[in-house]
């Protein structure tokens, strides 16, 4: 099975969801990280100031810093092998590296989607103000 390790800047807590100005990158990566877990997939979630042994005893992780340095994180290993840094990976991003179909957009809950055609499909003409 694949396995996937994220080692994260120090964050104020483990997930970094905390506090008064909370950053929607972590909130999103949160939900995406436990709907992998969800799917059975093997991923684990190492925060510099809450795990730092992680990072010292990871030769990839450690060599990443020495170059990089903690601006560079996050860091995204899969199987041993860097695929992303600097930024958190989409959940279909996760899906791939997991082995995992990707997953189908859903709107989130309590969202109605309009289904609005995209300006590739519009049906009107700069002087017929009626449709659309």
């Amino acid at each position: 099975m694949t396995t996937i390790a994220v080692f994260e800047p120090a964050l104020c807590c483990n997930t970094g969801v905390c506090g008064d100005d909370v950053d929607q990158n972590l909130v999103t990566f949160t939900a995406d990280m436990a709907w992998l877990a969800e799917q059975g997939a093997a991923i684990t979630r190492h925060n510099l100031a809450d795990d730092p042994l992680a990072f010292a005893q990871n030769e990839a992780v450690k060599r990443f810093l020495e170059l990089a340095g903690s601006a560079g994180l996050p860091l995204v290993l899969v199987d041993g092998v860097t695929v992303a840094t600097g930024r958190y990976p989409s959940r279909p991003e996760l899906a791939k590296w997991a082995g995992l179909d990707a997953p189908a957009a859903v709107a989130p809950s309590g969202v109605t989607m309009l289904g609005i055609a995209d300006a590739g499909d519009a049906c009107c003409t700069p002087s017929d103000s009626t449709c659309c």
